[in-house]
């Protein structure tokens, strides 16, 4: 039966009670990772309802290559209504992926700085602790994603016109052709980009800051400057989950015959296939610069 009381020790101020004021005192730092990562990432989620057309707008040009004109002319006449179906899983994403993201990246990167066989060089494990914590964004989020992209895509509608009918079709094929359709890619973006981030985000900062700029400003730069570039270096790998995930039933190809398809569609041109890529540099400006700037500073008064 445990103690009801606490030991003698652990109240005269032992080492025994210092060790275990120290791991509660971790244990809530850990903790306010996950609720400051969570906090920002509610509170960018306003830009990300405001942005979600031009989203939605990339979106169509990665499945269906049209120009950006046409793709207005598009949505303008299937009306609002039809404009912000599929808004409800990005939302929710948001919010919990910031939880799950920043806080497990700060739990992994105690680990490993506190580790008595460090291997990797203290200046490389944010962005090991951010690869980590990609790989586990992935499996809890790639239905998410799923279920988000099959709302999208306009010749769905028809015989998957909501999201119920959209679960329960999915929940009916094996995991790998269902909820877990483009696994492997969107494991390799995320980790890839989650490694980016937390790896070049402090430097940047650094580097703005020397310009004179608030530490909000520079945080805000910082955040915007780095989702730019990893938006950019890994929108093919973008294109290629949109592709896989936009459609349901019919043959599952591989990664692979999905990506030799994608390139042919492209008339193998990196032009093709980057197209719609200036408007994800938009979106991630406004959500990643705000989500960074109001993280960093939660950090900062609780520090």
């Amino acid at each position: 039966m445990p103690h009801t009381f606490p030991h003698r020790s652990s109240m005269t101020g032992t080492p025994d009670h210092k060790q275990d004021e120290e791991s509660f005192r971790d244990g809530v730092v850990r903790f306010q990772s996950y609720l400051h990562g969570g906090t920002s990432s509610l509170l960018s989620t306003i830009p990300t309802l405001i942005v979600f057309p031009v989203y939605k707008t990339v979106f169509r040009q990665q499945i269906h290559n049209n120009p950006l004109h046409q793709v207005v002319a598009q949505l303008y006449k299937e009306g609002p209504v039809k404009l912000y179906r599929g808004v409800a899983p990005p939302l929710l994403m948001r919010t919990l992926n910031g939880t799950l993201l920043f806080g497990l990246q700060d739990t992994i990167l105690r680990h490993l700085s506190t580790s008595s066989q460090q291997v990797f060089p203290t200046a490389a494990l944010p962005a090991l602790a951010g690869f980590g914590a990609g790989i586990v964004e992935a499996v809890v989020f790639t239905p998410f994603e799923r279920v988000q992209n099959v709302l999208q895509n306009s010749q769905n509608d028809r015989h998957l016109p909501t999201l119920k009918s959209v679960l329960q079709t999915l929940k009916t094929q094996r995991p790998a052709s269902g909820y877990y359709r483009a696994f492997l890619p969107i494991t390799a973006r995320n980790a890839l980009g989650s490694s980016l981030y937390f790896g070049l985000k402090g430097p940047v900062c650094a580097l703005v800051a020397v310009e004179g700029l608030s530490p909000t400003a520079s945080s805000f730069a910082s955040g915007t400057l780095t989702s730019m570039l990893i938006s950019l270096t890994l929108y093919p790998l973008s294109v290629l989950v949109a592709n896989m995930q936009a459609q349901v039933g019919g043959e599952a190809k591989g990664v692979m015959d999905c990506w030799r398809t994608l390139w042919r569609s492209r008339q193998r041109s990196v032009a093709l296939l980057y197209r719609g890529g200036s408007l994800v540099i938009l979106r991630s400006c406004i959500t990643w610069g705000i989500a960074t700037a109001i993280y960093d500073r939660q950090e900062k008064r609780s520090s």
